[in-house]
């Protein structure tokens, strides 16, 4: 098991450095097949031995090569961060059949993307979530036919319910929000309510600490609420079924 893990965790490396690419392109209307990588300040490319996950950004000490612009530790922390969600999927669910794991894969993948995207210009991409939720359905379906009606009856519920919070409450709710949640559902089945719960937790949380310090002009702070759902996702992922269970009983 030790070995699958470090391998999850080295092909999760490689899929951080594509998500970053991902979150970078997606939004600016850019393809992902072409060109390759180009420093962002002087517009030179990248070369391949330099684009190599973390290690690349250790040896250039945080700098482009070609003009010693400084390269945010925001790449080498998503590629690790990727690496070690792999892992710790691969390790929770070794059970699991591997067409389960794949689907946990591509959701996480999703999720990491998702929240980069939400984080920097404040908008979840239709079509990230499009090919998560056409990933999740080719790999659910031949491979888990009977779970399809849960699937579809938790995207439906969950994207239902935030859809009328943006009703009541668009200004702190978006469109986005909703059809993240409904994809969610896709993924997690059941386990969405844990993965609501959570992100609704700890967005609270994060505005009640931001009442707290900035007082009522805090209020018309925007605050992203995708990577939230995120973080439910991940939770909800790993021990949704066992919450519900503990619930339950």
């Amino acid at each position: 098991m030790a070995g699958a893990t470090a391998i999850a965790f080295l092909f999760g490396l490689v899929i951080g450095s594509f998500v970053t690419a991902v979150a970078h392109r997606v939004p600016r209307g850019m393809s992902l097949a072409g060109p390759r990588s180009q420093c962002p300040s002087c517009g030179a490319q990248i070369a391949a031995y330099d684009n190599v996950p973390v290690l690349s950004w250790v040896l250039l000490r945080g700098r482009a090569r070609c003009c010693g612009t400084r390269i945010s530790a925001l790449y080498p922390l998503t590629e690790l961060g990727v690496g070690a969600l792999f892992a710790i999927t691969v390790l929770a669910h070794r059970h699991d059949s591997v067409a389960a794991i794949a689907i946990d894969l591509v959701f996480v993948t999703m999720l990491v993307a998702v929240t980069l995207t939400d984080l920097e210009r404040r908008i979840i991409p239709n079509k990230i979530l499009l090919v998560g939720a056409v990933l999740c359905v080719v790999i659910a379906a031949p491979t888990d036919p009977g779970g399809m009606p849960e699937r579809a009856i938790a995207a439906a519920s969950a994207g239902g319910l935030l859809f009328l919070v943006a009703l009541a409450y668009p200004a702190g709710m978006g469109l986005g929000d909703v059809k993240l949640t409904a994809t969610m559902g896709l993924f997690l089945g059941r386990a969405v309510a844990p993965a609501l719960l959570v992100a609704l937790l700890f967005g609270s949380l994060v505005g009640l600490a931001l009442i707290a310090r900035h007082g009522a002009s805090a209020r018309k702070m925007a605050i992203p609420f995708g990577p939230f759902l995120a973080l439910g996702g991940v939770v909800a992922m790993l021990v949704g079924d066992q919450l519900i269970n503990l619930y339950l009983g």
